[in-house]
């Protein structure tokens, strides 16, 4: 996490699991009411209802009320996953209606130096150097690990994915493929009025031409290529970034985007073929207002006892999934329906790496996505699968949206 520019072209096996994928709970361990509001100390409508959702976020609230985490800890000075451990346990803990978000306020310029209390801030960015500075704290005294091994904290397997850029050349139908770690999916959304429409856009190839052409290995010249994002390796949780704010101006894109409470991934996918991949929509995060420099955010959660609650500040509401699914969404938040394990398996000997490995082709490891429903959730016959789909892993990179 952190580098720009981290995009691999080929991984070694880690050399360490930093935290077993099987003690990943999917379902909630506890179940109860929505927990306390947050008081807003100042433009801090942003900070609150991020920390909201991902205080929501099954897997990452199981990890954090167990205190595993602080039991182990041997970081003395900050460790953001102390921070928001103490934070998830007041807010699900207490028994006053709202508390203030002290924890996680006294440490505002460690998450991002450029954050000042007082000023209103992006949520999205707010969300991604949370979730960068977890990242840190799973890897304290683990920095030198290879990449592939710090692919493997709790914070990267339950946010991350992977997408694959495959450029085809159209002379000589030569493909490449690269592949880049993700924290969420950013759509744009000028051009579609859903979710759906949005993602069929995002893996829609593109032409590479004129001043775009792309150098061709085998021709070994210049030449035209298609281009085409596909999501390669799905998140255990999905965060899809509406892209409601327009360069510098900051001038907000005020239509409705419609967006589904279970979106099925699987057209989306490098191998469309399979079962569906379904997510089940569990925040949604919304501004109020007409550019990103002001404005209101507020968000709607669904708590453990499968309730929607709308979370305002110090305001909690129980509410109906018709009011969530009408919301001018920026930020929504899915959980995968199937238990997704990611290891690093042989490949079989003579296997083509250009459909099943996305490393070189004498790598004989692959990443395999190990599915299977997850606890609580019912999932139809045919959705269920006995079956492995082969995925790899590639390097962590930072920038918008990215680990």
């Amino acid at each position: 996490m952190g580098n720009d520019s981290l995009i691999a072209k080929g991984m070694a096996p880690q050399q360490r699991i930093l935290f077993p994928p099987e003690k990943i709970c999917m379902d909630w361990q506890q179940r109860q009411r929505a927990g306390a509001g947050l008081h807003n100390l100042g433009n801090t409508c942003f900070l609150n209802s991020v920390l909201q959702c991902l205080t929501y976020t099954a897997p990452l609230a199981n990890y954090l009320l167990s205190r595993e985490h602080s039991q182990s800890c041997r970081q003395q000075d900050f460790c953001m996953m102390c921070v928001m451990e103490a934070h998830v346990n007041k807010v699900l803990h207490s028994s006053v209606s709202a508390i203030q978000p002290s924890a996680v306020i006294n440490v505002l310029t460690r998450i991002g130096e450029d954050f000042q209390l007082g000023r209103q801030e992006d949520a999205h960015e707010f969300l991604h150097y949370t979730v960068d500075a977890m990242q840190r704290a799973c890897l304290s005294g683990s920095s030198e690990l290879d990449m592939s091994s710090q692919a493997t904290t709790i914070i990267h397997q339950i946010f991350g994915g992977f997408l694959r850029s495959r450029v085809t050349c159209l002379s000589c139908r030569a493909v490449s493929n690269s592949y880049e770690a993700f924290l969420d999916v950013p759509l744009d959304i000028k051009a579609a009025s859903s979710v759906t429409a949005a993602l069929e856009d995002f893996v829609k190839p593109e032409q590479l031409d004129g001043e775009n052409c792309s150098k061709c290995s085998k021709c070994d010249k210049m030449v035209a290529a298609s281009k085409r994002f596909t999501v390669h390796c799905a998140p255990k949780v999905l965060t899809v970034c509406l892209k409601r704010f327009e360069g510098c101006t900051g001038r907000k894109i005020s239509k409705v985007v419609e967006y589904p409470e279970y979106l099925d991934l699987r057209p989306h996918m490098s191998q469309t073929a399979g079962e569906r991949l379904l997510y089940t929509l569990y925040a949604v995060l919304v501004h109020h207002g007409d550019s990103c420099h002001a404005g209101h955010y507020f968000c709607y959660t669904k708590a453990s006892n499968g309730l929607w609650y709308k979370m305002n500040d110090m305001a909690v509401n129980g509410c109906g999934i018709e009011t969530v699914l009408r919301q001018q969404a920026y930020l929504l938040f899915y959980v995968s329906n199937v238990i997704q394990i990611n290891i690093y398996e042989p490949r079989h000997a003579g296997e083509d790496p250009g459909v099943r490995g996305c490393r070189q082709q004498e790598d004989p490891f692959i990443w395999t996505c190990r599915q299977q429903a997850a606890p609580g959730v019912r999932l139809p016959e045919e959705e269920v699968t006995d079956g492995a789909a082969d995925v790899e892993g590639k390097n962590l990179k930072g920038g918008q949206g990215g680990l």
